[in-house]
């Protein structure tokens, strides 16, 4: 079978970027990294803003259109907390919500920069003023956490993404689960990071927070390519079994959207689109990203395009002519 191309699938918007420094109500050194979701009609972005000791922290902005005349909070909405969750010592970033139905309440999963090291840790909020912390959900060092918005087989599973300090280890989405959403395990590896010159070998990471749609749970994630002069930062698809979001029905094999502008390709991380938030407006899917870690901009697609296309790409998560080692850690057999 001879691969397709299909390039870019999300179209920038021309106003990008849509949030910088120069919007925010006090002073920061850059905001980037948001979280997304479409509250009292209004897009709400859930901002990493970083400040100048380097530590971050999250700010809420509102929209009505998802583009301009936002309603950014004066001060900080949720700070890092040292005192009762030590692991926060060095700020809190890159958060992921998700309304949980059955809860009544956001979850909102973000990286705790702890002195051993970044985090997964969770909070819960109704309102996006108060914040009830659950802390650390696993230990260090793991990031790019987010929650499904409901249960399988009774039990809450989480997306997240280890690093392993091993020469040679490779970084790979993992799902855990969890009775109660404080004790997490069944760890297994989800998306496994190719190998070679792919865009996405040695290390991905989960960008925003799953989707549902009716053909699966769609993921975005991002593969991390290092040459000898830069790192890109680039994003790719996947779709999930509805029921048993362990199995991987399709994976996109080319990046769907990559750093290209120059508001993407300079600033204080060069070469980075990072989206922690998405929303679905119809048939309209917008990614909300950090372009360069430096300012916020957004990109979208038609919904039914992303899975025609996504139903085009391979079952296997690696075309065997490539990874035929790799296509047997695959297969899970369900509970």
């Amino acid at each position: 079978m001879i691969w397709k191309d299909h390039g870019e699938l999300f179209v920038r918007h021309k106003k990008n970027p849509i949030l910088t420094v120069e919007d925010w109500p006090y002073q920061a050194n850059s905001v980037f990294n948001p979280a997304a979701a479409i509250v009292d009609g209004k897009t709400l972005l859930l901002v990493r803003v970083e400040d100048h000791r380097g530590f971050s922290h999250f700010t809420v902005a509102r929209s009505n259109n998802g583009i301009d005349g936002w309603e950014i909070d004066a001060e900080p909405t949720l700070t890092p907390d040292a005192i009762n969750y030590p692991e926060e010592i060095y700020g809190i970033e890159d958060p992921r919500i998700t309304y949980i139905d059955e809860m009544g309440k956001w979850a909102v999963a973000y990286t705790a920069f702890s002195d051993s090291g970044p985090l997964t840790s969770l909070a819960f909020t109704e309102d996006f003023r108060n914040f009830e912390r659950i802390g650390a959900t696993l230990p260090p060092e793991n990031k790019d956490s987010a929650m499904f918005p409901v249960r399988f087989n009774g039990r809450w599973a989480m997306l997240h993404r280890p690093v392993s300090s091993m020469s040679g280890a490779k970084a790979n989405i993992w799902i855990s689960f969890s009775p109660d959403m404080r004790y997490w395990g069944d760890h297994q590896v989800l998306l496994y990071a190719r190998e070679g010159g792919w865009w996405d070998a040695r290390k991905i990471g989960l960008s925003p927070q799953p989707i549902r749609t009716y053909d699966g749970w769609l993921i975005m994630y991002h593969g991390v390519r290092p040459t000898t002069s830069k790192t890109s930062y680039r994003l790719g698809l996947a779709l999930l079994d509805l029921e048993d979001p362990r199995k991987v029905l399709h994976r996109s094999e080319g990046w769907v959207f990559g750093p290209r502008e120059l508001y993407e390709r300079s600033g204080d991380v060069n070469d980075v689109v990072f989206p922690c938030g998405w929303v679905l407006n119809d048939d309209q899917i917008r990614i909300y990203y950090g372009s360069a870690d430096t300012s916020v901009s957004m990109a979208s697609a038609k919904l039914s395009d992303v899975l025609e296309y996504i139903h085009e790409c391979p079952e296997e998560q690696c075309p065997a002519e490539f990874c035929r080692a790799f296509e047997g850690h695959r297969h899970i057999t369900p509970e």
